[in-house]
């Protein structure tokens, strides 16, 4: 790795300050910092706390993002090969079937390197897209502005293809990232200055811009003709009785569900959470504090009951494993910049979301997901409760002080 060092040495003065290439210096700086751990060092008195910084904090959560991106090809195939067999097709439509086909790959639902393939040749291009559109625009907003190209994009840039259907057409992809990044981040000065999470953000706006590709009761299974009902919105025309005539509590916590790609396995996300817990990256005041309180309010609405709304029916356990909650839940509302950052107003926030969670997909089951919005709204809420938990302190401190 000498060479790539010295190459990048040697080009050091080009994109320097008045150098040819300056204005692309945030690419050079990019691709340096990217390859190599930078070798500049504090000096003089600093508050200076670990050694962690953006780009390994981005790159944990990458990592613990791993059995989420295994299980979002696995299952992606494994859906679209027993729906395939399900109808007597042999043969996978499209420039994917020729490839899958040339690859010598069949249409078998128990062959796991079958569905990991297909399932890739889904998640892929999509995921492409984001990267190189969420790219493109990181770029252009760093030379503008002139500063370093931030390593926060690499954890939206897996983010959000996990949370989209395999079926959702690439336009629309490159649309709703676009949206996340110029929108919710760069005009509010790029990362760490964000209030909303960008990958929500942008699967926000491709939920309310194009529901008939994000939302609806049609299955998210890469099949054509394929068509039935959402695990949640099955919950919502029969409750509880209709989930579990489909699929058993085990499939939908191993992620063998239909749903969005990369939200269906609540094992995989625990297995985030460990890691991201381990490691000291995620706030365990925030899963705990949404889990409980999702949990206290879904066996509050199960003890009222309702004849007229299905969905009142739907006990915790299902809750945690439906839908996006888990996902949201270990790496979602655990995002260091749009969450609260007081360790008492994490409690509160991580609360707030959970009783939101269950209240959207049970009072208003047009919304029965529910986590995307719960987790948006606790966004705004953020800071307000941070400025009241800190102000708080402020008042008892100086009362205690006013008594000595």
């Amino acid at each position: 790795m000498k060479f790539l060092r010295d190459l990048l040495d040697s080009q050091h003065d080009k994109f320097a300050a008045g150098g040819k290439l300056e204005k692309f210096y945030p690419m050079y700086e990019m691709i340096d910092t990217f390859v190599y751990t930078p070798g500049d060092v504090t000096k003089g008195n600093v508050h200076l706390r670990d050694s962690i910084d953006l780009k390994r904090t981005m790159v944990t959560v990458a990592m613990a993002l791993g059995p989420c991106l295994f299980m979002a090809m696995y299952n992606t195939g494994y859906q679209a090969n027993t729906a395939l067999l399900s109808t007597g097709a042999t043969v996978v439509s499209g420039w994917r079937g020729e490839i899958f086909s040339m690859l010598n790959f069949a249409v078998d639902p128990t062959n796991c390197f079958s569905n990991l393939f297909l399932g890739l040749l889904y998640f892929l291009p999509i995921f492409l897209v984001t990267n190189i559109v969420g790219g493109f625009w990181e770029v252009i907003f760093a030379t503008v502005r002139k500063h370093e190209i931030n390593e926060g994009f690499l954890v939206t840039g897996i983010l959000f293809p996990l949370t989209l259907p395999a079926t959702i057409p690439l336009w629309q992809v490159a649309v709703g990232i676009t949206f996340g990044v110029v929108v919710a981040k760069e005009i509010f000065g790029g990362t760490g200055k964000n209030f909303l999470n960008v990958a929500l953000t942008a699967r926000a706006f491709l939920f309310f811009a194009y529901p008939a590709e994000i939302s609806g009761d049609a299955v998210w299974i890469a099949a054509d003709g394929f068509t039935g009902a959402t695990a949640l919105g099955q919950a919502a025309a029969g409750g509880v009785e209709a989930v579990t005539a489909a699929f058993t509590w085990k499939e939908a916590f191993l992620g063998l569900i239909p749903g969005s790609m990369g939200e269906t396995s609540a094992l995989a996300c625990l297995l985030g959470a460990a890691y991201l817990l381990y490691t000291g990256i995620a706030s365990w005041r925030i899963m705990l504090s949404l889990l409980v309180s999702a949990g206290i309010f879904a066996f509050l609405l199960n003890t009222i009951g309702s004849e007229t709304n299905p969905m009142f029916s739907l006990p915790a356990q299902w809750h945690f494993v439906l839908g996006g909650f888990a996902f949201g839940l270990v790496f979602m509302a655990t995002d260091p910049v749009t969450g609260a950052m007081t360790f008492k107003g994490q409690y509160y926030y991580g609360a707030l979301i959970g009783i939101m969670v269950i209240l959207v997909r049970v009072i208003n089951p047009a919304f029965p997901e529910g986590m995307m919005l719960a987790i948006l709204f606790g966004n705004c809420f953020a800071p307000l409760i941070d400025w009241f938990v800190v102000n708080s302190d402020i008042k008892r401190r100086e009362a205690r002080n006013a008594k000595c």
